[in-house]
């Protein structure tokens, strides 16, 4: 691994020099683009003038396209706008370092903003700075775009390179509580857990005897055997579900004594989670987990879920869409549902993660842009309450109508919101199909009308949501020590977390549990927490906490 990471670093170091000493290279801008101004928006100068970007998706499973749906040919007519997505076949990150090192990067980057090539891009010079390209081109931009998420985003240059989606600031939680959500859920299915008198499953004795119940009433479902319990995948780093959510449900606080308690890490230092951990390894231990939990991958996951084979699970509801769309179309009582899950011993409600300030994805333009003032002023087309109409609810009068000033989806588009999700984002593009900028916690102000196959998760974590902002971007230096020694504990985590839940005995649990939290110390986990402390209090700062 150290190898891997001095080659990439080696080919950063190509890159930038080759930035420094090639001749400079003539602007990209077109002659023929007009600028916008701080009144008026740069997109709406230039609808005469076609222009075809290339956007890089940084996620393997993005499978739309641009101009094939209704809400795409609109925008494309509305804007000038048209795209072309490039997704990577396989390994995301070997696909994004080949661009980078061939510095051969498209017009518009989206990625998580995560990732170690964000800080790569950014310090070698390519990306642009967007509040640069705004200055020149679309002053607009600083209209529409939240100075909330420019401040966090602001790096030690002065310069912001990347708008995120999906972000949350502190004012979105005063302004829309009670109205936001969290993807973190304790799911079962509703008929088989009615049916067993909805047992309590806040404590780890009530949660084992509910996987035997459920595995002796209902041993199998349509001919295959049942599944008692699932999470999310498990991978080389862990199950992020078993770490980030089962803490959250414990409420189990991100700092101690000053110091970030990184879920990701392994938290078998804290008495709650190793007691929870032990009630899985129980589970185990009766044949109440299946190996499909340590194999499974997501489409896996998701098609048993369809088939309703599992009794419960810890798992991101929104993932749930198809499998509840599927489960609702044969019997509705067998979808599932959002019930009280693991707490710790205290009682306490859980506290789940709302959206962050970071948001999912970052959106970047690469100096490579054909032309950066269209692409500046397109991106603030985007994040405009425009840009976010059209991206959410399409075409006015087709897909949507408004009532009383609300944005309403036509009955089609409903219907197809409740049981066609594939063809709505095909053929239509509404709801985000197209979700790179997209702004939900805008999108909250609306309400939000859930198929009845969707809507219980999403409204049971309301009470609970919490702001992480604090806890977001704590990502280390690439190449660093303290990355070095994280990721090298991250894996050494994911080869543990499995052991503890197949362990033959307690005995042998706690051994495994020992020699773990021996491996991190020796490993230097206190600079690792060291040097995200430090970056938690920065947020802090930056949040005015």
């Amino acid at each position: 691994m150290k190898k891997i990471k001095l080659i990439a670093f080696a080919m950063v170091l190509a890159v930038m020099a080759s930035s420094i000493y090639a001749k400079p290279k003539k602007s990209t801008k077109s002659k023929a683009t007009v600028a916008g101004t701080a009144k008026t928006a740069g997109w709406t100068l230039n609808t005469d003038k076609p222009i075809k970007f290339d956007w890089y998706i940084n996620f393997s499973w993005f499978a739309r396209h641009w101009g094939d749906s209704m809400v795409s040919k609109y925008i494309t007519e509305k804007t000038g706008v048209d795209i072309n997505f490039i997704v990577p076949a396989g390994n995301e990150s070997e696909k994004l370092n080949s661009m980078i090192a061939g510095d051969a990067l498209p017009d518009l980057i989206t990625l998580g903003w995560w990732e170690g090539q964000v800080p790569m891009m950014i310090d070698a010079g390519l990306v642009e700075p967007l509040d640069e390209l705004a200055k020149k081109y679309d002053p607009y931009f600083f209209k529409v775009s939240n100075p909330d998420k420019l401040g966090w985003y602001r790096q030690e240059d002065g310069h912001v390179y990347g708008y995120p989606n999906a972000s949350y600031t502190p004012t979105d939680y005063k302004n829309y509580a009670g109205k936001l959500t969290s993807n973190e859920t304790f799911l079962v299915r509703k008929d088989m857990y009615e049916a067993l008198g909805k047992p309590d499953m806040t404590t780890p004795e009530g949660f084992v005897k509910a996987l035997r119940m459920a595995k002796q009433k209902f041993p199998t479902v349509n001919g295959q055997p049942l599944i008692p319990f699932t999470t999310n995948e498990f991978g080389d780093t862990g199950c992020t579900q078993l770490q980030g959510y089962l803490a959250h449900f414990l409420a189990i606080p991100p700092e101690k004594d000053g110091k970030f308690v990184n879920a990701d890490l392994g938290l078998t230092d804290d008495p709650e989670y190793l007691r929870w951990m032990k009630a899985l390894r129980q589970a185990h231990s009766e044949g109440l987990i299946a190996t499909d939990m340590f194999v499974d991958k997501r489409s896996q996951i998701e098609e048993k879920a369809a088939q309703g084979r599992y009794f419960c699970m810890l798992y991101q509801n929104w993932d749930m869409q198809a499998a509840q769309h599927a489960l609702y179309a044969r019997d509705p009582n067998s979808i599932y549902i959002a019930v009280d899950g693991p707490k710790n011993s205290k009682g306490d409600d859980p506290t789940l993660a709302g959206g962050g300030i970071a948001g999912w994805t970052i959106t970047l333009i690469s100096k490579n842009c054909k032309d950066k003032a269209r692409a500046i002023q397109f991106l603030s087309y985007l994040i405009s309450e425009e840009g976010q109409m059209d991206t959410n609810f399409g075409v006015p009068n087709k897909t949507y109508v408004m009532k009383n000033g609300i944005p309403e989806l036509t009955p089609e588009m409903k219907q197809l919101d409740s049981t066609d999700k594939n063809k709505q984002e095909t053929e239509v593009g509404i709801m985000y199909t197209y979700w790179m900028l997209m702004d939900t916690a805008w999108q909250a102000q609306w309400g939000t009308e859930y198929a009845p196959s969707l809507g219980q998760p999403q409204l049971w974590t309301r009470p609970y949501v919490h702001s992480f902002a604090a806890y977001d971007g704590l990502t280390l230096p690439v190449g660093s020590e303290e990355q070095l020694i994280y990721e090298d504990i991250q894996r050494r985590w994911g080869k543990v977390l499995p052991q503890l839940i197949r362990a033959k005995t307690e005995a042998e649990f706690d051994s495994i549990v020992a020699q773990f939290n021996k491996y991190k110390k020796d490993k230097g986990i206190d600079k690792v927490i060291a040097a995200q402390s430090k970056l938690m209090n920065a947020n802090k700062a930056k949040l005015g906490m």
